[in-house]
Order: structure tokens, then sequence, then C-alpha cells
């Protein structure tokens, strides 16, 4: 990933293509019958990536739209990061196999070290880290429960470990429009080397831009809800942030 990037989310669960309120899945949206159909909307508007999410697997341990994951990657030519319920390296290898180039570590990367030592080691920089914060505390299972684990102290292991990009969410942002938590993405990108990846609440080509100036701290963000109902052109979106990072080369 070279430069900063705008991924479309593409939330698969039950087969479908949804957004969740705040992570709950008893407030979802379905927006397309077919995640495939979503992904290729995305692409045709100039996607060099797609954030794909098994909720369902996320929620139950293991992945789970497996054949959604296949059926996008035969269809489609950018890089594809896939996370949910990914919680061994069998699951890793299968999921590296079926064509995500990159996979996310959730659960498992807060609760067995062990596991993403391994991944990072085989893999490198295909493996990345979802921190997904909940009350300042970081969110496990699916963000159905929170761990005891403060997100700095994680980032603090996960740089450690030799983790190349962190995914940061503020869940209870997430699908809620209402922007970004800035001061806490300005606070993990001044306390970390690592590729720092913005998700939750953006909603306009203003919280795009703001993220796009902390380039390189900040070298992307996940757009979701605001994409799927109009809010947002993904064509706009990359437009603004490439024209952010131009005008002023980025905040260092």
């Amino acid at each position: 990933m070279s430069g900063f990037v705008v991924i479309p989310a593409v939330d698969i669960l039950g087969g479908k293509c949804v957004r969740l309120l705040r992570g709950s899945f008893s407030e979802q949206t379905v927006y397309d019958e077919d995640p495939l159909n979503a992904a290729l909307r995305w692409v045709s508007e100039g996607a060099e990536w797609l954030h794909i999410v098994d909720l369902d697997g996320a929620r139950e341990g293991t992945p789970k739209n497996i054949e959604s994951l296949v059926r996008i990657r035969k269809s489609v030519w950018c890089g594809i990061q896939f996370g949910g319920g990914v919680r061994s390296i069998r699951d890793i290898e299968m999921l590296l196999s079926l064509g995500a180039d990159r996979v996310v570590l959730g659960t498992a990367a807060v609760e067995d070290f062990g596991i993403l030592e391994e991944a990072v080691r085989r893999w490198g920089e295909r493996i990345a880290v979802a921190v997904d914060v909940k009350g300042n505390k970081v969110a496990v299972h699916g963000w159905v429960k929170r761990s005891e684990k403060e997100p700095m102290q994680l980032l603090s292991e996960l740089e450690r470990i030799g983790v190349a990009t962190v995914i940061y969410t503020d869940v209870l942002r997430d699908g809620t429009m209402a922007g970004p938590n800035f001061e806490a993405i300005m606070r993990v990108a001044n306390a970390t080397s690592l590729c720092l990846i913005a998700s939750g609440g953006i909603s306009e080509l203003g919280h795009i831009i703001r993220l796009a100036s902390l380039y390189p701290r900040v070298c992307g963000c996940i757009v979701g809800r605001a994409l799927y109902e109009g809010k947002l052109r993904y064509s706009d979106a990359a437009a603004a942030a490439r024209e952010a990072i131009k005008s002023d080369g980025g905040e260092k």
C-alpha cells in the first residue's frame, strides 16, 4: 500500500452486504443481497483495496463467508484485506491461498500472541491487526466483549512484535457517520510508527482531507455507510485524499 488509500468496507453477514451501527448485530442495514455487487461497484469507481469483514466469522470464531471471498477475488483486480473470525494459523493459510492479499487479526492478536508472532514471522506485511476500541478498552469477539487491554498498551506490543499495519476503529462511532475520533487517532498516530488505517464515523470529504493530511502517520481510512448511502462518492473521496497530500505533503 503506497500513499494514503481510501478503502471501501464490504461487511458480510448471512451472505449479504450490511453495515452495523456501533458494532451491534441487532442494528444492521442490508445494502446489497450479494457482496460481489458492492465489491464490483467500488472497484469500478477506482478502489485500490477492499476491506472485507466476515461478521458471521467474527461472532462465531471461525471464517464463514469464504465463498464470498472466492467470488470477489475472481472478479476484481484490487487488493483485498480480509478479517473476521481469523483465530488460527490454519485460517490465515487458507485465506491467503484463496486470494486475500492481507489478513486482519483481531481477537487472536489480543488473546494469543503466539499466533500473531508466528503469522508476522511467516507473512510479514500481509498480516494486519484490528485495534477496535470501545470505552478505552480493546473490543474482541465481534466487538461483543471488551478485553482488559487499553489500546496504547496493545499498540506498543504490536510494534514490538513487528506488525506493520493497524486498523484503528472507534466502535462507538462506526456506522454513525458522526465523524472520526480525531483526538484518539492523533494520539495513536503520535505514539507509534505503525501504518495506521483509521475507521469509524467518516461521512464527508472534510473528514477524508483531515485524515489524509496526517499522512504518512495515517496511511489510509476505511469508509462504509457514507458510501453506501451516497453521502460520499468514492471517486471524490479518493481525489480529495490525493489533493490533500499534494497540497501540504502530509503532516510529518
